[in-house]
């Protein structure tokens, strides 16, 4: 018990790194709501809606997946540790929890999506310091003079990748010209992300393999992609007839 305790109140550099970059993008996210017609109140509570959204479905997730090993010591699911985590099941209820609170506060959803990209940008950078300072998300072994020394191997520095790369997108978004069509400046960085997850998880050597073999990582990111410029084009349509 005194272990379980001691983890709940001191949580590891990796966590604080996320934190960091929460309150960082959401200082960025309010910067952007007025000019989208959006209050700093909306923006503060998708977010904190979002983010315990994303924490406690994303933990439940992984509790019902594995709900026998839970059943003998149910004291695990308060752990802090992040490999007790369903990304996927955390997203899909951060977007539903998201998109209800949205529907009833009446916000628009392509001007949201535009103010929170920021935000969304901000955590990218915070992930690829997270994962570098766990030790996660790591590459493959290299001979490469950059490799960096990992789980007692030279590896290639994908966390490094990863952070450079969100850096550059971050750059990108926030200095490119607003576009009078809300949804595209989250759409290009939906898009940008997903082609370099495309690029690096080629590095990566933790990635998820299914149907005989393919990375499930660089599925996600195809899909992405393919529902990007489906998006991106049917944005576009409304200003062509005009």
């Amino acid at each position: 018990m005194l272990t379980l305790f001691r983890n709940l109140f001191s949580p590891p550099r990796h966590m604080i790194l996320l934190v960091i970059a929460a309150w960082i993008g959401l200082t960025l996210a309010e910067k952007r709501a007025e000019r989208h017609g959006i209050s700093k109140e909306n923006i503060n509570n998708v977010i904190f809606y979002g983010l315990i959204a994303f924490v406690v479905g994303g933990r439940i997730s992984f509790v019902l997946q594995n709900t026998p090993a839970f059943l003998k010591s149910p004291l695990g699911i308060l752990s802090i540790n992040p490999d007790i985590f369903d990304p996927l099941g955390a997203m899909a209820v951060a977007l539903i929890v998201t998109f209800i609170y949205g529907q009833r506060s009446g916000l628009s959803l392509w001007p949201t999506l535009d103010v929170l990209t920021p935000f969304f940008a901000i955590i990218s950078i915070g992930m690829g310091l997270s994962h570098l300072a766990a030790g996660t998300a790591f590459g493959k072994e290299t001979d490469l003079l950059w490799g960096i020394n990992l789980w007692n191997a030279t590896r290639h520095p994908t966390q490094i990748y990863e952070t450079l790369a969100s850096f550059l997108i971050f750059g990108l978004i926030w200095f490119k010209t607003q576009n009078p069509t809300p949804g595209i400046l989250f759409l290009t960085f939906t898009t940008l992300t997903a082609g370099s997850q495309l690029f690096i998880q080629a590095f990566h050597g933790d990635n998820t393999l299914i149907l005989n073999g393919l990375k499930q990582e660089q599925i996600i990111a195809w899909t992405a992609l393919a529902v990007c410029f489906v998006l991106f084009e049917s944005r576009f349509k409304p200003s062509e007839k005009g």
